[in-house]
């Protein structure tokens, strides 16, 4: 039975995730702030829990994020950017999946596939960004792309058939969506559930180091 690792699987697309997971055979263990206390913004919260498991993981997925932190909204103009904002952008959204990608390396299989996935955003890519503003998110995912890219290369001098992305959910009706929705088309939870789960299968060694949306198309950096 393959198994899955879902760190903040009380989310959104974490639940779904999980959820899509069960129905095609399996184990899943699911981590979250809300179900057992993990804290990623505490390395010793992340260290306790990971440090906790047994055995290996065909898939670790980090659905971890949040697009308001202690109710500071995305910025419109540079002139709303504050340093708090900013450093809380960093430890939930950036700091936290690199501590989950330091303490899971042991959870990863050295004898088959398995793939590393971080939720990102495409609007942490630099190059597609023609709107401006959102600084500390985009920055934030930005610079969790950085970290999986280099997480990705370390990995493969070790773990040759191991695959870590980040990777883009597209817009997902969700409780942390619903006040930037708009007119931008979105999809529930467990169809971007199903997407994922798509692109995560039809992945290789030769993906790992990307950044990926929900279709599978590559995203610039």
């Amino acid at each position: 039975m393959q198994r899955a690792l879902i760190i903040g699987s009380s989310g959104g697309i974490g639940s779904a995730v999980a959820a899509a997971l069960t129905e095609r055979g399996f184990e899943v263990v699911g981590l979250s702030r809300s179900g057992g206390g993990l804290d990623v913004t505490e390395e010793t919260s992340v260290a306790h829990h990971l440090g906790a498991l047994e055995g290996a993981f065909d898939l670790i997925l980090v659905a971890t994020g949040a697009l308001e932190v202690r109710g500071a909204q995305p910025e419109k103009t540079i002139r709303d950017l504050t340093p708090a904002a900013m450093a809380d952008q960093f430890a939930l959204n950036t700091i936290g999946p690199a501590m989950v990608l330091k303490h899971a390396w042991p959870l990863i299989p050295r004898d088959r596939r398995a793939v590393v996935a971080v939720l990102s955003a495409r609007v942490g890519s630099i190059g597609d960004n023609r709107l401006g503003g959102w600084y500390s998110y985009r920055t934030a995912k930005a610079a969790v792309n950085q970290i999986v890219h280099s997480a990705a290369i370390e990995l493969g001098r070790t773990h040759k058939q191991a695959i870590c992305v980040a990777l883009h959910p597209g817009t997902v009706r969700t409780p942390f969506t619903e006040k930037y929705l708009g007119r931008h088309p979105s999809v529930p939870a467990r169809e971007a559930a199903q997407n994922l789960l798509s692109v995560i299968s039809d992945l290789t060694s030769a993906d790992s180091g990307g950044f990926f949306d929900w279709a599978g198309k590559e995203i610039d950096w």
